[in-house]
């Protein structure tokens, strides 16, 4: 999944990336608004983290912004604690979440996960598709024989994105734009080994090749189906 985290405090930043990366984000940082805009405006993210206090264009007018372009991507704000009309003013501007400062890291990342399920219609930790059931905390998933997989880093990332959008042809460019940082090499071949993995992990069916698109995890397993 990837993240966009607007926030000017970059020890906060340094301090937030690798925990958000632990759970299995893309992380990529604007350090004032106008970037943020642009980044959210012309990018796409599965959710957004953003801070209202920043320099060059406030939070507010940020958000505001990516809701008059009709982006619709989730968005968690970030206030100072007291400032109950910061977040007022926000969820009215279309956040859809707010968490005021200081805050524990391990709320705000389930804040986050919590809006991302939602963002896709589910409310369980445990992600259920095709006879998969993919844990959100460990990063391991449950095959339709109920054997267990540990994932690496990249694997959740990708089976995650996957099953978030079962029955979808994804490209290779649009795996690798939700699995690789900005300032990573986002070689879009590398997908396919990782595709592999899973498959030689979880089944060969698990994942269908859609010959010159891409690929598809079916929301129905072939058991499921037949």
């Amino acid at each position: 999944m990837r993240l966009l985290l607007v926030e000017d405090d970059a020890a906060l930043c340094g301090r937030l990336k690798p925990a958000l990366q632990k759970a299995g984000y893309a992380v990529e940082i604007a350090a004032d608004g106008v970037d943020g805009e642009f980044l959210g405006s012309e990018e796409q993210f599965d959710a957004v983290i953003l801070d209202l206090g920043l320099p060059k264009m406030p939070g507010l007018e940020v958000l505001a912004s990516w809701r008059r372009q009709g982006r619709d991507m989730p968005v968690l704000i970030l206030t100072a604690r007291d400032a109950w009309h910061e977040r007022v003013d926000g969820l009215k501007a279309g956040a859809d979440d707010y968490l005021g400062k200081p805050f524990h890291t391990e709320e705000l990342l389930a804040r986050l996960e919590a809006l991302v399920r939602r963002q896709y219609g589910h409310t369980s930790n445990r992600l259920e598709v095709a006879g998969l059931t993919l844990d959100m905390d460990l990063h391991q998933v449950s095959d339709i024989r109920g054997e267990t997989h540990a994932l690496t880093g990249i694997e959740f990332r990708l089976l995650r994105y996957m099953m978030l959008n079962a029955d979808r042809v994804l490209s290779k460019n649009q795996l690798s734009e939700h699995v690789y940082e900005e300032d990573h090499l986002r070689d879009s071949n590398v997908i396919e080994v990782y595709i592999n993995r899973l498959r030689q992990r979880l089944g060969r069916d698990v994942i269908l090749t859609r010959r010159g698109q891409g690929y598809c995890l079916p929301a129905k397993s072939r058991v499921d189906a037949g």
